[in-house]
């Protein structure tokens, strides 16, 4: 698979400016942490997927968010979402048979700075 994986610790204003044009975004609130769905252009007009988890820490007096990143590209989407799925049913399926995961359907995750949680 040609998926990337980067850890990097950055503040928003890190973040300004550094990839490629964003097509489409998705965010995605999970408790404490935030996903990003991102597709992107290349110089080739060509288009890739970003899957970023954003969690918000403290770092001395101010709030840093840490970032772990996983570029997708095309050829790899289809085995991606296999393995993912597949894997989401043995949790679901062996693991984890008489756990009702219904509960978490359509929950919307509510927090305190969730307004300022912003990835460009």
């Amino acid at each position: 698979m040609h998926a990337n994986h980067t850890k990097h610790l950055w503040t928003v204003e890190d973040h300004r400016g550094n990839d490629r044009e964003e097509i489409f975004s998705k965010r995605v609130k999970a408790g404490k942490r935030t996903y990003f769905f991102d597709v992107k252009s290349t110089k080739s007009n060509d288009y890739y997927l970003t899957i970023t988890e954003s969690k918000r820490r403290m770092r001395d007096d101010s709030f840093v968010f840490e970032k772990h990143k996983i570029f997708l590209y095309k050829e790899d989407f289809g085995k991606f979402l296999e393995a993912l799925q597949h894997t989401v049913e043995h949790v679901k399926n062996d693991l984890m048979p008489d756990f009702d995961f219904s509960q978490f359907d359509n929950q919307e995750s509510e927090s305190e700075y969730d307004d300022e949680l912003k990835w460009e």
